[in-house]
């Protein structure tokens, strides 16, 4: 069947085969095709001329925008569907030979911990001989070796990832682990994807800026679980992995007729851990499965990556591997890049740089670091612009609790108002009765900050950097600034 012919779709000229599609004009090359998304800020099909001067072989343009592609459509053969976004993964699928279908597939969600838990799974599912890499917020791997995402999205666009799955195929990759953000679920960018395990990890409130309630932000996260009933030849066990712990998993578990596992440390699970212990900058537990108990060794720091660790012997016990040899693969695992990763340069105190963003996630790393923190914990963060503004002063009350030292800063403001935003951050401090100038300041340049920050800092001391991790801009209004928060941290740390 021809790339193009879904249901709904008609055709105006000739289509032809093309090579690749791509929802970016400016990426387009001869013989390509264009799919012309209607964004928030931009509308593609206003860029169809661009796409034709640059060589398209034909243009996915949505039915109820005929009057801008009409003008279009002697110069340039059109696919006409009802929703560009919503056909976007299925046609992409279709243009690269539907990768997924030969693919082990997992899918990854939860409001945190989808990363680490992304990478760990990667990472024993490999180490276990079934040659899977992954597509993450932080970077991805298909097939050689690691590959930083530039993109500041945690899904990319359905263009992006069936690319990708392709080239993972061609470069021998039997399985894939894809992150799956709620928005990401909720604008299609799976779709196309066939899932053979879905993952939970958790939920708090985040998002609302786009899903407006809890309960639309559950059910975008539901959409990983529905895919696990669509058809497939694949002979790989469907299965839905959910955390005990969290009240949303019952929900989830209601959504596929797919086998269900369940994880946790507080509740009785199918994969169960009761005692962590913290040993230095790594976990021990037991992790007991089925009557069976193995000791695990995590290079890890923090309780909640418990949870992450359970998470990905429960993915490799559902594909067939022994639980011996999934929770052996944790011991060799070397961390993710941006999360929980220490910066040594030889300085009197310890500094870490990780990604939380929320308030969840914050706490979750302050009080992982806490007990290897001798003396005083400071926390440099801000809060991004253009997501829900709840998060910002959530973010300060957690650090008011948790951290000794504050100093607020700009993380991606957008176009909102850096110094409102840090504004709203100093209210949560102060509404947990911490008083500027002596538990916090604001150094709104991220620089500045961070050198504030290593100069105040006394040995014993932890420095924790948090909310960019590993990505390599910040944006503001009038666009984006290169920002690399390891190599700051380094440079100014003389190392």
């Amino acid at each position: 069947m021809e790339w193009w012919r879904l249901p709904g779709s008609r055709a105006i000229g000739e289509i032809p085969d093309i090579r690749n599609l791509t929802h970016d004009s400016r990426l387009v090359q001869a013989g390509w095709g264009f799919a012309a998304i209607p964004g928030r800020e931009a509308d593609g099909h206003t860029f169809i001329a661009r796409a034709v001067e640059a060589g398209t072989g034909a243009c996915v343009v949505q039915a109820d925008h005929e009057e801008i592609w009409a003008p279009h459509r002697d110069r340039v053969p059109l696919v006409v569907v009802p929703d560009v976004r919503e056909a976007l993964g299925d046609l992409s699928a279709a243009v690269h030979g539907a990768p997924s279908s030969r693919l082990r597939t997992i899918g990854v969600t939860g409001t945190d911990g989808k990363t680490t838990s992304t990478h760990l799974i990667a990472h024993v599912l490999d180490q276990c001989g079934l040659a899977c890499g992954y597509l993450s917020s932080v970077g991805f791997d298909r097939g050689e070796g690691f590959e930083l995402n530039a993109f500041h999205m945690t899904t990319l666009e359905a263009t992006s990832i069936q690319s990708m799955l392709a080239d993972a195929l061609s470069a021998g990759r039997q399985s894939m682990v894809l992150e799956a953000s709620s928005e990401g679920l909720a604008q299609g960018r799976l779709n196309g994807c066939e899932i053979d395990v879905a993952v939970f990890t958790n939920l708090t409130q985040d998002h609302l800026d786009f899903h407006g309630t809890m309960e639309r932000y559950l059910e975008a996260k539901g959409l990983l679980f529905r895919k696990l009933d669509q058809p497939t030849a694949k002979p790989f066990p469907r299965t839905a992995i959910v955390n005990a712990d969290d009240p949303a998993s019952e929900y989830l578990k209601t959504l596929s007729g797919a086998s269900v596992l369940t994880y946790g440390i507080t509740n009785g699970a199918d994969f169960l851990t009761r005692d962590v212990t913290v040993d230095g900058f790594s976990l021990r537990f037991d992790l007991e499965h089925a009557g069976e108990t193995v000791e695990a060794n995590v290079p890890l720091i923090g309780r909640f990556n418990a949870y992450n660790s359970l998470v990905a012997v429960a993915v490799a016990c559902s594909q067939g591997i022994p639980l011996e040899d999934a929770v052996g693969a944790l011991s060799s695992f070397l961390g993710v890049p941006g999360r929980m990763e220490r910066i040594d340069a030889g300085q009197p105190f310890a500094v870490f740089v990780d990604i939380a963003s929320t308030g969840a996630a914050l706490e979750n790393v302050l009080t992982a670091l806490r007990p290897a923190t001798g003396g005083k914990l400071w926390v440099v963060f801000g809060a991004a612009g253009g997501r829900d503004p709840a998060r910002r002063s959530g973010l300060g009350e957690v650090a008011a609790r948790l951290a000794d030292r504050c100093v607020i800063t700009n993380e991606d403001p957008r176009h909102e108002d850096p110094d409102a935003i840090i504004e709203a951050i100093a209210d949560g401090l102060r509404s947990g009765s911490r008083r500027e100038g002596e538990d916090f300041v604001r150094r709104p340049d991220r620089r500045e900050a961070i050198a504030y920050a290593f100069e105040h800092a006394a040995p014993g001391d932890t420095v924790l950097l948090a909310g960019k991790g590993t990505e390599t801009t910040m944006i503001f209004a009038d666009g984006l600034v290169p920002w690399d928060e390891r190599s700051t941290a380094r440079e100014l740390l003389g190392g």
